[in-house]
């Protein structure tokens, strides 16, 4: 292979792997380095529901959310924090997912659940009250789990484990 075709073949396969970088974002719905887990605990009548979360707390962060994402599993979730308690407006604009929100006060006690949202829709979801985060978790989870407004969320964001 002559010189040139090896600088050519070098800048083809460079090309390639970032294509192929770019290719796995868009399909996993996830960044480079995406945020790690965190547990996340909901005390209900029916016991206690434990989540795996991905925290929201930077700007972009918030603003991206779960977009993109084509499938959320039972169990894990997003919380966005809105530091400090606030009136929180949402919406699922390229959100794929139906979600259930889960707005919470700064004491941990749920302010209120807007059930199965409607993806890609640019209709205003609000907190209808001041509240310090919302966790959105897959669309039935609420009912699933019998959570409802007033039950404990336990999670070092608000002052629990």
């Amino acid at each position: 292979m002559t010189s040139d075709r090896k600088a050519v073949w070098s800048a083809l396969k460079g090309w390639l792997a970032a294509i192929l970088v770019i290719a796995f974002w868009a399909v996993a719905g996830t960044p480079a380095g995406a945020a790690s887990f965190q547990p996340l605990e909901i005390v209900t009548k029916n016991g206690v529901q434990v989540f795996s979360v991905e925290m929201a707390t930077t700007e972009e962060e918030k603003r991206t959310g779960l977009m993109y994402r084509k499938e959320l599993p039972d169990g894990k979730g997003m919380l966005f924090d809105f530091n400090p308690e606030q009136e929180i407006s949402m919406w699922m604009e390229n959100t794929y997912v139906s979600l259930d929100m889960i707005f919470i006060r700064a004491d941990g006690r749920i302010l209120r659940i807007a059930e199965n949202t409607e993806p890609l829709s640019r209709k205003i979801i609000s907190s209808r009250g001041p509240a310090r985060a919302v966790l959105e978790v897959v669309a039935g989870t609420a009912q699933k789990y019998g959570i409802r407004p007033g039950d404990r969320v336990g999670h070092p964001l608000f002052g629990g484990k």
